[in-house]
């Protein structure tokens, strides 16, 4: 028979994993020191994980959800799916309807010839951004299932570090 405080305790734990704060290390931003600010943003689809680079080397890596439809390029606005290929953090919007976001410049020259050969339009507004604002408390479950229009989403603890890390015009590389 349990105890009252180890169910009390293990509530606790439950709560405190459904709402993020294990991750302890974001408390730290990466970027703090210019030594550990990254010098690329590299997005591995297939492996649901965004990676923060300096000199080749991983100085820090995130588990991301990516578009509803996630597997190859984005050819068309409102696939669903998430951009492949080249491109630079562009702006940042601190008012988004989402924890933050920082915009990637998708469409580049390449997908919009694209685009224009297949007679559709790219699409765009393609971020990097934590969850909805009034869903914040989903954390790292968010993870379970690809539910953006297209973007890359982390948790709002990880947007704060990211937000923190990564100066416009930071390369992003966004792969298959």
């Amino acid at each position: 028979m349990r105890t009252r405080a180890a169910r009390v305790l293990r509530l606790v734990i439950l709560l405190g994993t459904a709402l993020g704060v294990g991750a302890v290390y974001a408390l730290v931003p990466v970027g703090s020191t210019p030594a550990l600010r990254p010098d690329l943003i590299l997005i591995e689809k297939s492996a649901h994980t965004l990676f923060l680079l300096r000199s080749d080397h991983v100085i820090r890596s995130y588990r991301v959800s990516l578009g509803r439809n996630p597997v190859g390029p984005k050819t068309r606005n409102g696939d669903h799916k998430t951009p492949e290929g080249l491109y630079r953090v562009d702006w940042r919007n601190p008012q988004s309807k989402f924890h933050l976001s920082l915009h990637i410049s998708y469409p580049n020259a390449q997908d919009v010839a694209n685009a224009r050969r297949d007679g559709t339009q790219p699409g765009g507004d393609i971020m990097i951004h934590g969850l909805p604002n009034h869903l914040w408390w989903i954390g790292r479950f968010h993870r379970w299932i690809d539910w953006t229009d297209g973007c890359i989403a982390v948790t709002n603890w990880e947007m704060d570090q990211l937000w923190r890390s990564v100066p416009d015009g930071s390369p992003v590389e966004i792969r298959p």
